[in-house]
């Protein structure tokens, strides 16, 4: 089996943009969705096929060398091992069914060309951070996220809050980005080399605070992909985009980017363990953060947004603790319920003629007993209901940080505890607001297309059964997942059954703690809650106020006395001087040019004394 064969895994998703790009306008709407299907769904199958390359260490490919210069070179490198690999199959098969979705979503829209061409594009940008077994290729393919987004994101964008959302999540991102650059550059400058493996390997000849360093940059590009704190503030309102393009975003592609990229180099940063207290913290405070938010948010997708940001929290805490392979259970499980989540929603924006304020809904679950039921399935994989693949991923997270047994890492433990709770609360306030009771208002909807319903099925079957990847010894399981990882797997969890069991009770009593919270409130019919905590939590703690009042407008008058003063005053007013100077020059020249002869026999007379007096100064 050639290892070159794995290079069409990118491969088709690029040439399903490439086609649309060149002959959509000449195709049938319904060829060009099966064609950008067709291209994921290629991808899907050639890594299935291929599976047995991602054994023992894995299997590298050179594509070409991409750039060289004496002994510099940089070749398109991919490595396919059971990290990469295990990703790669999710992103795939989950973007499947998202295109599959979206084949019925965007039926009636007029652009469809585009949005497909950007849709396989952003497979493509995806898989190439997966797969990429150099710093640089990876840098291409999260460069190419963060462009897709900004360009799905502001799809509708002769809306202004489309556009203007495109730009915020493409300018936050950016930050990020800039602290993930000079990472990259600094590993080439100490390690010689971009080689992913060869950083990795190197990576034990660092100094302590040369570790720490890198690991915090590190975190930092991972928080502005990921929507983490304190680049967080641009994920809530990505849901100016179409439904399909946010189940992307938040299942299979870019905020899944940053977790995966501290997995890749977690050889590297976890010899830092100052650095990996911070990942945890981060990661704890930002699923405590959005926890609180999505409790008092409208609109349907606003909630799974903050949603998303708290369970990446979960997967940053998993890392913080060293356990990748927990980390990664909860990124599979999390993509499988989320991309459910958001599909189901669309579903329910559909039935309701595009309404997106959960507190006029209500009484969905008669009119669609099908969207109910499958979005019922994600809500107890988010909520964390026992035998659930969520319920067993982000149990096996907080048994990690428990584990680790410091007042540190049961600080944070303390944190994930609390935003399970939470999450279990707004979680079932979302399903009782939309599907449970009367209508609250009167809409005009459509019916689902076929498309829009058969791709919700297979991802309720994977939410609910996904903790069957890793389900551990307590349950009789043999955590194939950690066993696949092998070596990349992370730290082992050592923990007494007696332990296990208390968590795994406490994790059951908080779920369904949180469902009777929201069963007893919405029996008492009790109105949303009004006030300054519920405002301050439905602005996102008022974030985007901060960050307006800290760096915007700061950076809009250090702008503005740059330009008045900077530009208008220095650098126009010396232009403007010397112009004016050389136009008073000239004029006073113009004035010598009389066209009188004795004016100029005077001039002439004059210049010679002033050279017989400078020969004679010089002589003597």
């Amino acid at each position: 089996m050639s290892a070159g064969l794995l290079f069409l895994i990118l491969a088709f998703p690029l040439l399903g943009a490439l086609g649309n790009l060149l002959l959509g306008e000449l195709l049938l709407r319904r060829v060009r969705a099966a064609v950008a299907v067709a291209a994921v769904a290629a991808s899907a199958l050639t890594c299935l096929l291929l599976w047995p390359l991602a054994a023992g260490e894995g299997t590298r490919a050179t594509l070409f060398t991409w750039l060289e210069s004496g002994t510099f070179q940089v070749s398109v490198d991919i490595l396919f091992d059971p990290l990469s690999a295990s990703m790669t199959l999710m992103v795939t098969l989950v973007s499947t069914l998202i295109h599959l979705y979206a084949a019925g979503y965007m039926e009636d829209e007029v652009d469809t060309t585009r949005f497909f061409v950007l849709l396989n594009l952003f497979v493509f940008a995806m898989l190439c951070i997966v797969l990429a077994d150099n710093l640089l290729l990876l840098f291409l393919g999260w460069e190419g996220v963060g462009f897709c987004s900004y360009a799905l994101i502001g799809f509708w964008y002769a809306e202004e809050k489309n556009a203007a959302a495109g730009r915020k999540a493409f300018l936050v991102t950016r930050v990020g980005d800039v602290f993930f650059g000079i990472a990259l550059l600094w590993l080439f400058a100490l390690c010689g080399t971009l080689s992913i493996s060869a950083i990795n390997a190197q990576a034990s000849l660092l100094g302590s605070g040369t570790l720490l360093a890198l690991t915090l940059l590190l975190l930092g590009g991972a928080c502005g992909k990921s929507a983490q704190l304190p680049l967080m503030t641009w994920l809530p309102d990505a849901m100016a985009g179409p439904t399909p393009v946010s189940a992307l975003i938040h299942a299979a592609t870019m905020v899944t980017a940053g977790v995966y990229l501290l997995c890749r180099l977690f050889p590297l940063v976890s010899l830092s363990p100052t650095g990996m207290m911070a990942i945890a913290a981060v990661g704890a405070l930002s699923a405590l953060y959005a926890a609180s938010c999505a409790l008092a948010q409208r609109e349907i997708k606003r909630v799974l947004a903050f949603s998303t940001m708290s369970q990446v929290g979960f997967m940053m805490l998993a890392v913080g603790a060293g356990a990748v392979s927990a980390a990664m259970f909860h990124l599979f499980t999390h993509a499988f319920f989320k991309a459910l989540l958001f599909m189901a929603a669309g579903c329910v924006i559909h039935l309701t003629g595009g309404e997106n304020d959960i507190t006029r809904m209500g009484g969905l679950r008669k009119q669609s007993p099908f969207v109910f039921w499958l979005f019922l399935a994600g809500a107890l994989c988010l909520a964390g209901a026992p035998l659930t693949g969520g319920f067993f991923s982000k149990d096996e997270i907080l048994l990690a940080d428990f584990a680790r047994a410091t007042l540190f890492y049961r600080g944070i433990w303390l944190l994930g505890t609390c935003t399970a709770l939470l999450t279990a609360i707004y979680t079932f306030r979302l399903v009782y607001m939309v599907f449970a009771g009367e209508p609250r208002s009167h809409f005009h909807g459509h019916a689902l297309p076929g498309p829009m319903r058969w791709t919700l099925p297979p991802l309720a079957l994977l939410a609910l059964g996904g903790g069957l990847l890793n389900l551990p010894p307590l349950y009789g399981g043999k955590e194939h997942l950690h066993q696949f990882l092998g070596p990349l797997a992370g730290t082992r969890i050592h923990a007494s059954h007696a332990v296990e069991w208390a968590l795994a009770v406490l994790a059951v009593a908080l779920f369904f703690l949180g469902w009777a919270l929201v069963h007893w409130r919405h029996r008492r019919a009790a109105p949303e809650p009004v006030g300054a905590l519920p405002a301050f939590l439905l602005s996102g703690w008022r974030a985007d106020r901060l960050v307006e009042r800290g760096i915007l407008r700061p950076f809009q008058v250090l702008a503005g006395w740059c330009w008045q003063w900077g530009d208008g005053r220095l650098i126009d007013g010396t232009l403007e001087g010397a112009g004016r100077l050389c136009l008073s020059g000239g004029e006073r020249l113009r004035r010598l040019a009389t066209g009188r002869l004795s004016t100029y026999l005077t001039a002439l007379a004059w210049g010679l004394v002033v050279m017989l007096g400078y020969f004679a100064w010089r002589i003597l």
